[in-house]
């Protein structure tokens, strides 16, 4: 496990796709690396199971061109921020040394997604304190902060902080958030519906991003909050 530019700490199997994924795909393209990383497995989702939804994250991985995607093991719907979940998210981030950590909304429908963005920002903020020991494979990991938290916009409409313009990249996201198809609109399935699996879900997500690229003057866009001013070194780098 290499370190990356860019590590993407969600709370569940296709976070990262629906909300996300087409910001990965743009830095991907510019040549940042780019990790990703779930708190859980998943295992309270209203449809599929943990094994269906490891696939499909990995065939998703694929298509994204991620470096990797692996899963903390924490519990769904259970997690909070205390000791055992922090450190675990401190050692992942000190282990990929990213600049850069996107995760979920600060608040949300899904509980999950508020919580998890809490759990991840004060990890990261953890992770830069020397007298917190931390190990991997039997290695002292040496403190390491992230220089941004990101979180990302999800099913609640928040006003964002900035929109990254994923126009170019909008097939591919597509293509990776339709290998979770155990989570989608399946007229065949038996399974109970779900928030996002009404034949509305899709085509809301296609809205909100054209809202967001709407704003920046693109045809699709992904937005983010910060919890603080994000700097920027060149001016004519604005939109």
């Amino acid at each position: 496990m290499s370190h990356v530019d860019i590590l993407c700490i969600t709370a569940h199997p296709d976070d990262v796709e629906i909300s996300m994924a087409g910001t990965v795909l743009h830095h991907i393209v510019m040549g940042r690396k780019v990790g990703l990383v779930e708190l859980t497995a998943g295992e309270l989702g209203t449809r599929g199971t943990p094994e269906i939804r490891r696939r499909e994250a990995e065939a998703a991985r694929e298509v994204l061109g991620a470096t990797f995607r692996y899963q903390l093991g924490l519990a769904d719907g259970f997690f909070r921020a205390d000791e055992v979940g922090l450190l675990r998210v401190v050692e992942a981030v000190r282990r990929h040394r990213p600049r850069v950590v996107l995760t979920n909304a600060v608040t949300d429908r899904h509980p999950d997604h508020g919580r998890g963005a809490s759990l991840v920002a004060e990890a990261c903020f953890l992770s830069g304190l020397r007298r917190i020991n931390t190990t991997y494979e039997n290695t002292t990991q040496e403190a390491w902060r992230p220089t941004t938290v990101l979180h990302a916009v999800q099913d609640r409409w928040i006003e964002p902080d900035l929109v990254v313009d994923i126009t170019a990249h909008w097939p591919k996201k597509m293509e990776a958030l339709k290998c979770f198809a155990s989570q989608f609109h399946d007229p065949a399935s038996t399974e109970p519906t779900s928030p996002i699996a009404t034949p509305d879900f899709l085509p809301f997500l296609e809205g909100r991003a054209r809202e967001m690229g709407r704003l920046l003057g693109v045809s699709y866009g992904e937005g983010f909050t910060t919890s603080r001013p994000v700097g920027v070194d060149d001016l004519l780098d604005l939109r």
